[in-house]
């Protein structure tokens, strides 16, 4: 990319606000954290929970999200209705773009996303927090054994693709919840907070 190429894609990023991008290994817990400052954040619309679209029926034991078949996924995104997509063992998952007006108004707007698409969330926001939920190795496998939605290869290969991934991610926080989720909760809600003074 030329150095005027990267100015331009600089200034048409989307200013105001902050994009938290919340990632992390299969079984880190990265939706128990979220929920738990939704939870201690509910009332303050400074603060914005993005509901993802994925292609994939709901399940009450997951995070809640909107459900569309693959063909109306592809449509969607088609007609410009998805800020971000990627793709994940098999699935389709989109962040709206309602992000952006949300963004843009100067909310701190909290999704859950995923590590390969990072770059492409630093393009599209100027201000952008990633946060990297882990936990020890031995809590993400029983964590995934106890979800029984995958066999026990699949679990040692999330496991692997796991391990690939440490130390890939630069610039960003990381809170470990191989403990009580309050701790790791707490941890998170503060980083939140304490987006909106700068």
């Amino acid at each position: 990319m030329s150095p005027d190429t990267a100015l331009a894609a600089e200034a048409a990023a989307i200013t105001g606000g902050v994009f938290v991008a919340v990632v992390g290994p299969s079984g880190a817990g990265k939706d128990s954290v979220i929920d738990f400052a939704r939870r201690a954040l509910d009332g303050d619309d400074r603060f914005v929970f993005v509901r993802r679209v994925i292609t994939r029926p709901s399940d009450p034991a997951s995070e809640e999200h909107d459900t569309l078949g693959p063909d109306a996924f592809q449509a969607a995104a088609a007609d410009g209705a998805f800020a971000l997509t990627w793709q994940s063992h098999g699935l389709h998952y989109g962040i709206p773009v309602s992000a952006d007006a949300q963004v843009a108004a100067g909310a701190v707007v909290i999704a859950n996303g995923s590590r390969g698409v990072v770059a492409a969330m630093r393009r599209r926001y100027a201000n952008v927090l990633v946060v990297q939920i882990t936990a020890a190795p031995e809590v993400l496998a029983q964590r995934l054994g106890a979800r029984g939605r995958e066999a026990a290869d699949n679990v040692q290969n999330r496991l692997a693709r796991n391990a690939d991934y440490e130390g890939r991610l630069a610039d960003c926080e990381t809170i470990d919840n191989s403990g009580p989720l309050s701790k790791a909760g707490d941890a998170f809600v503060a980083l939140l907070r304490s987006r909106l003074s700068r």
